[in-house]
């Protein structure tokens, strides 16, 4: 008999008790951050539920509208309507990677300045080069915190989207 399965079962189950945990946190209403957020469209392509689920509640907490894609395909279909104002995307995904998808992004016209942020347990300088050759223009390691994820989208916001409307 393997072990792999139960681990594998306690596992998730462990995941999805932290993120039941960060449902419940407190939103950034207050906070300076928050304001500058409001708005702002995200997509999040990622093959893990969790990190999509996670992404979802920090960025939701600090005003951002946020759309979910769980593989390349996914995104390339939703990216048309969303208009996002930024881009999470998940480097190691099956059928379609995040470097094409990044890739297949920066290549329409509609989309060029569309900043995009690569998410990867791979943190290698391979990785992020690799990142910057297909257009992203930053590297976000997993797993990441509020402050780290919260960070990357002020950073790299081309303008704030409630001014702009």
């Amino acid at each position: 008999m393997s072990w792999r399965p139960v681990v594998a079962h306690c596992e998730n189950m462990m995941q999805s008790a932290r993120v039941e945990q960060l449902a419940d946190s407190q939103p950034l209403a207050n906070s300076p951050l928050a304001h500058s957020l409001t708005g702002c469209k995200v997509l999040v392509i990622d093959d893990s539920s969790t990190i999509r689920r996670t992404a979802q509640i920090f960025l939701t907490q600090a005003g951002c509208q946020v759309v979910l894609a769980e593989d390349g395909f996914d995104a390339l279909a939703k990216v048309g309507d969303l208009k996002p104002d930024l881009v999470f995307c998940d480097i190691l995904m099956p059928n379609l990677d995040g470097y094409q998808t990044c890739s297949l992004i920066k290549k329409s016209p509609k989309f060029h300045a569309t900043p995009v942020i690569m998410l990867s347990s791979r943190d290698g300088i391979f990785d992020r080069a690799r990142g910057k050759s297909v257009g992203a223009v930053d590297h976000l390691a997993k797993p990441f915190s509020k402050e780290a994820l919260l960070e990357a989208v002020q950073t790299h916001l081309p303008v704030a989207p409630a001014a702009a409307q």
